[in-house]
């Protein structure tokens, strides 16, 4: 099992630390910063896609290969296909701590689909299909998830401009906060969450 020297440990915690968004306790970013080097077998490694998959599937139950990919895109700020140890721990900062508002920025960029700015109608219906058991043929599930699509449309599209904002996304959100995972479940279950952080005061982590 891969280690790292404590003062190493000190001055990634401090720093991390001294960041806004980050909301972890000193003792929890050294236990997540631990997990990381456990990964990825040392702390100036990457993680790559599969393993952070690999993650949100056994610690937070996720299966949704598109939301899968999506998280990742969310946690991953500099866009290189990899988390650095920075990037794991503010990201999982917002996804097991963040305040409203954060949440609402990140699942926003999770459902943007190509980054554009907006959720666009063709976006919603791709992420519906993916989330939506299959109780029907596949032609009638279409027509079914277009209906549903046209329901939230009316409901978020405060601008009537047939896609959503993050202002639409947020007036939404604010107005009836079980709009945020619209889409599809981008956020722990408050069990899981709460079992993820009781793991970060444990002495070993499982991976």
């Amino acid at each position: 099992m891969s280690v790292i020297k404590r003062q190493d440990l000190a001055k990634m915690t401090e720093k991390l630390l001294k960041r806004k968004e980050c909301k972890f306790e000193k003792h929890e970013i050294e236990k997540l910063i631990t997990m990381f080097v456990s990964i990825t077998g040392g702390v100036n490694n990457k993680l790559d896609r599969t393993k952070f998959r690999d993650v949100l599937h056994i610690s937070f139950n996720m299966t949704d290969d598109i939301l899968m990919d999506r998280v990742f895109r969310a946690f991953d700020q500099d866009s290189d296909n990899y988390l650095s140890h920075e990037e794991w721990v503010i990201g999982l900062s917002t996804f097991l701590k963040g305040a409203q508002d954060d949440k609402i920025k990140y699942c926003f960029v999770v459902y943007d689909l190509n980054g554009d700015g907006w959720i666009s109608r063709e976006e919603m219906f791709q992420l519906l299909k993916t989330s939506i058991l299959k109780h029907s043929s596949e032609e009638d599930q279409d027509e079914n998830i277009k209906e549903l699509v046209e329901l939230i449309l009316k409901k978020m599209d405060h601008d009537h401009d047939s896609r959503l904002s993050m202002s639409d996304f947020k007036q939404a959100v604010e107005s009836e906060i079980l709009l945020l995972e619209a889409f599809g479940p981008c956020l722990p279950s408050p069990k899981l969450r709460d079992a993820f952080l009781e793991e970060l005061s444990q002495e070993q982590a499982k991976y």
